[in-house]
């Protein structure tokens, strides 16, 4: 018999809703053409991956070294270890050696490593709405509860949000920053303000949770830096991959690295290399952790990226629809106009009648919105106007 819980996860209105719509989005462009379907449903960058890793590709692959294809320690070739711990330092500003990274599959991987290294059942994980919407399976995945906390107006961190929800079963804040779905960026005070509230609670308690960051897209902004948390907090833990800035998603690799101030570290890092084995990934993928230790530094031009989302803003304009404005990412998260009662969902399959294709912001913990993914065509961007303006007027 199938688990009766998988089951009612996999038949819940919002249970894949995203890859749904991308699969739907095939058929429709099978159907009417693709210049006629406006597919912004999934977050899967369109841009090539730079030719520096192309080369560095062709170079591993060609390679006949005896075992090159075995198994290496579960943490990641030694190498690959070296490099990660390398990029961390420069955007942590902190020395971080290679005992401190865990090499991982994807950043879901890295999540799923880190979020059973540190949970006992029952334990809680804090999430700032909106959020990625994996975030609640990843959690439950290790026998923890997701606790949502609203963020500000601006959807900006509120640290007194986050203070009403600690208690003695908190065992983390969870934070994705250029955040997926809203692009917005926390800003050094932001943090600063959660990391008082945090030691204030270690103090009191004796547990202090740990900050988990999630950061495929730190590279990925738009004049503004994303804050580093090491040197404001020990209890850190930065999981990220090269899905994004690389546009190596079906590549599936990632990594953990706790901040070596960590009191902890060491017991971290023993938990995570076991939790990386016990969960059967074994290791993170040998050909491109190779790959990425030789390439993780590759000159990327996101200025496309910026171009498309001034376009899309310029359309939601056109079209009469309001609108966080990104600082990074490639997501643009849009409010239901007056007239649909915040029914994100009945809203967005009204926009399938235009054959527009956005997810629904309930699934992100941002009930009347949707977001829309513009890591497209920028000829997708463009042609989408005046479907917007008709879907807006017509009901």
């Amino acid at each position: 018999m199938i688990s009766q819980k998988i089951k009612a996860l996999t038949e819940s209105p919002s249970a894949g809703v995203i890859r749904k719509m991308f699969e739907e989005g095939n058929l429709l462009k099978q159907k009417y053409g693709e210049d006629k379907v406006f597919d912004f449903s999934l977050g899967n960058p369109d841009l090539d991956p730079p030719e520096e890793v192309a080369s560095r590709i062709k170079e591993v692959a060609a390679d006949t070294t005896h075992l090159c294809h075995g198994y290496m320690p579960n943490a990641g070739y030694k190498e690959a270890r070296e490099a990660m711990a390398a990029k961390t330092a420069a955007e942590q500003g902190v020395p971080v050696d290679f005992s401190n990274v865990v090499m991982a599959v994807g950043a879901a991987g890295a999540l799923n490593v880190t979020l059973k290294a540190l949970l006992n059942d029952g334990d809680e994980v804090i999430v700032p709405c909106p959020y990625f919407t994996e975030y609640d399976h990843y959690i439950h995945n290790h026998g923890g509860e997701i606790i949502r906390v609203k963020t500000k107006d601006d959807f900006g961190l509120d640290a007194n949000t986050i203070k009403a929800a600690l208690n003695e079963k908190t065992a983390a804040i969870l934070i994705n920053s250029p955040n997926n779905p809203s692009g917005r960026i926390y800003s050094d005070d932001e943090l600063n303000e959660v990391v008082q509230v945090l030691n204030e609670h270690g103090k009191k308690t004796g547990r202090y949770p740990y900050i988990i960051c999630d950061e495929p897209y730190r590279a990925i902004t738009y004049g503004k830096k994303v804050a580093a948390i090491f040197p404001k907090y020990p209890y850190a833990v930065v999981v990220t991959s090269f899905a994004k800035n690389l546009s190596l998603p079906g590549e599936r690799i990632g990594y953990v690295c706790v901040n070596p101030a960590c009191p902890e570290a060491a017991a971290f890092m023993s938990a995570a290399v076991f939790s990386t084995r016990i969960l059967g990934y074994v290791n993170a993928p040998a050909l491109f952790q190779k790959v990425i230790a030789k390439s993780w530094n590759a000159k990327c031009d996101y200025s496309l990226y910026e171009k498309r989302r001034n376009e899309i803003c310029e359309v939601m304009d056109y079209a009469g629809l309001k609108y966080a404005v990104p600082d990074g990412a490639f997501y643009l998260f849009v409010k239901v106009p007056e007239g649909w009662n915040d029914d994100d969902m009945a809203f967005t399959n009204h926009l399938k009648k235009y054959n527009i294709l956005c997810a629904p912001g309930s699934g992100f913990g941002g009930k009347g919105w949707f977001r829309i993914a513009y890591c497209c065509s920028e000829k997708t961007i463009l042609n989408s106007k005046e479907a917007f303006k008709k879907a807006v007027e017509e009901k």
